[in-house]
């Protein structure tokens, strides 16, 4: 049997306990020293931890950017040009302090707005009161907006939190199950757009989120094709955004109904 598997990871275990810090969270190292692959450093060790929970992640982001709350003067709007800041799509969640108007700065997350730590962390372990300058990101906001923008990529956890059941008939999921949102994004655009920004962000991440085998979620997708139509007739003045982005996102089969 090869040994090298067990050398690689002797060299990384020794790399990582040589500069690890009295503080590291013990969570995080139980999580790396039980990997296949030992994470040779601190910082891919938080990012291992967090990659291999994502729902975990996506209430964390959640919960954090409660805490920073809406910006004052803040509203949900939809940009034109990709530099700008603002979504192009209401399929991308709103994220105001990616915004030049509302950012914090270095040393602050762009998606929640809390300070970042050492490492990515999200509070301060070291109790120094140093948010990290060189860090815009918590490394617990990264895989929360990975979840949110491309959840099909998070298939297997969402699967394991239903048990494997579909989340509308009940029976067993397929191999063919597909990630829907429960409330389409073309309707929190349509009528939740004035929440809070907080609360909207449970649209994109876990409270929203359910797998269905693909049978349901084409009768799903038929509904809200009817639902978008008799919108069209009653309202023909409907923006830009709902009469086109939505047809032309549908097309991207996973998810077509979120």
């Amino acid at each position: 049997m090869s040994t090298w598997r067990d050398e690689k990871n002797q060299k990384a275990r020794a790399r990582l306990e040589k500069r690890l810090s009295a503080l590291f969270p013990g969570c995080v190292l139980s999580h790396a020293l039980r990997q296949p692959l030992t994470p040779p450093t601190q910082r891919r060790a938080v990012e291992s931890y967090w990659r291999h929970r994502p729902l975990l992640a996506d209430r964390l982001a959640r919960a954090l950017a409660t805490r920073s709350g809406q910006p004052a003067g803040w509203e949900w709007r939809l940009g034109s040009v990709k530099d700008s800041g603002l979504p192009l799509s209401f399929r991308v969640p709103p994220a105001p302090y990616r915004e030049a108007a509302f950012a914090r700065g270095p040393g602050h997350c762009c998606i929640c707005g809390q300070p970042v730590y050492r490492l990515g962390w999200h509070c301060d372990l070291w109790d120094d009161g140093k948010p990290n300058r060189n860090a815009t990101w918590h490394a617990a906001c990264v895989v929360a907006w990975q979840l949110w923008t491309a959840p099909p990529d998070h298939l297997k956890s969402l699967k394991l939190r239903q048990q494997r059941r579909c989340a509308t008939s009940g029976r067993r999921l397929l191999k063919t199950a597909e990630v829907d949102h429960r409330v389409p994004l073309f309707a929190v655009w349509s009528e939740h757009r004035t929440r809070p920004w907080p609360e909207l962000l449970a649209f994109w991440g876990a409270p929203n989120l359910q797998v269905i085998n693909r049978t349901a979620h084409v009768e799903k997708c038929a509904g809200e094709a009817a639902e978008r139509a008799r919108r069209r007739i009653l309202d023909p003045d409907a923006t830009l955004e709902e009469e086109f982005v939505v047809p032309l996102a549908d097309r991207n089969p996973i998810p077509i109904s979120g």
